[in-house]
């Protein structure tokens, strides 16, 4: 007798009930809506997919930045307070964006924070017009980049930690710059775990409402409220959320498409032993050498990784 799985059963029963909403969405779509989807379609429609699309590639931008940046200085570099950021860094998750969204309006406005902590350094004078404002789309990009940021961290961070020390050390040996190192070797084997948190970010930016109706941004978001509180037109929003999804799986579908059959881990984390290391660097130089006309720097980097997996399993 097959002995019964429980966990199977658990993951079962959990994905029947999360694909739930999404099913309905999907269902949605064909059912018939109001007048008010004509007049949208005629007024606000392509301004709520432009501003949409606006936010979130500017959110997908500045999260980037920011969470590979600060991921890649805690792991690789050790300085005063690295020990404090690593875990603080964290922290943002506890702010959401409209709390954000809040606090920089308040602090950069007229009269406001920044304006005070002139005032008493400084004496009377005419700062505003000196202090930047931060409102609009650019406070929108701003306020969710800082909140959201931390996906990318933690999954960045984790990869950096996790990743094969011998092509960071290849790449030293081939006297790769730490620039040169952090963007040919670190940065794309760290590539899956980036995307993993940018999808997240991605999700979490177009369903965000709190920090766009701050700003009086009109997005995708914003639509499905109207449609739903203010018009009753339930079966429009669902059409709406319905679009937002196909966005996303969209999004997912390219980058499968652009990583083809790409491997971007190594089954061991060890160090071969150094006199392989140089066989390695000559054999690549001799690459280097007699093949630079016919090849690319992106085809040489493949090179290395082949004979690297060739030393490390022969």
């Amino acid at each position: 007798m097959k002995k019964f799985n429980i966990w199977y059963l658990s993951s079962f029963l959990i994905s029947f009930v999360v694909l739930i909403p999404i099913a309905t969405v999907s269902f949605s779509f064909f059912e018939e809506t109001t007048e008010y989807y004509k007049i949208l379609k005629e007024t606000f429609l392509l301004e709520y997919i432009y501003n949409s699309a606006t936010l979130l590639f500017g959110v997908l931008i500045l999260t980037f930045i920011f969470g590979t940046g600060t991921a890649y200085l805690v792991s690789f570099y050790n300085f005063p307070g690295s020990n404090f950021f690593k875990w603080a860094l964290i922290l943002s998750f506890a702010v959401p964006p409209y709390i954000y969204a809040y606090s920089i309006f308040a602090f950069f406005d007229n009269y406001g924070t920044a304006f005070t902590i002139l005032k008493n350094l400084f004496g009377e004078g005419e700062y505003n017009k000196h202090i930047p404002k931060f409102s609009g789309m650019f406070g929108a990009i701003l306020s969710l980049s800082f909140s959201l940021f931390a996906y990318v961290y933690i999954l960045a961070r984790a990869s950096f930690l996790y990743q094969s020390q011998n092509l960071i050390d290849l790449s030293k040996n081939l006297g790769f710059s730490k620039t040169r190192a952090f963007l040919q070797v670190i940065l794309p084997s760290a590539r899956p775990a980036i995307v993993a948190g940018l999808s997240l970010v991605a999700m979490e930016t177009l369903a965000e409402f709190g920090a766009v109706d701050f700003f009086s941004i009109n997005t995708l978001t914003t639509g499905i409220y109207n449609s739903w509180i203010t018009f009753d037109d339930l079966a429009f929003a669902n059409r709406l959320s319905f679009f937002l999804l196909l966005f996303i799986f969209a999004l997912f579908i390219l980058e499968n498409l652009s990583r083809k059959q790409a491997k971007y881990h190594s089954n061991s984390s060890s160090r071969f032993k150094l006199n392989d290391q140089y066989k390695l660097v000559f054999l690549y130089q001799i690459f280097h050498l007699y093949r630079v006309d016919e090849y690319g720097e992106s085809e040489r980097i493949q090179v290395l990784n082949s004979l690297f997996l060739f030393l490390e399993y022969k």
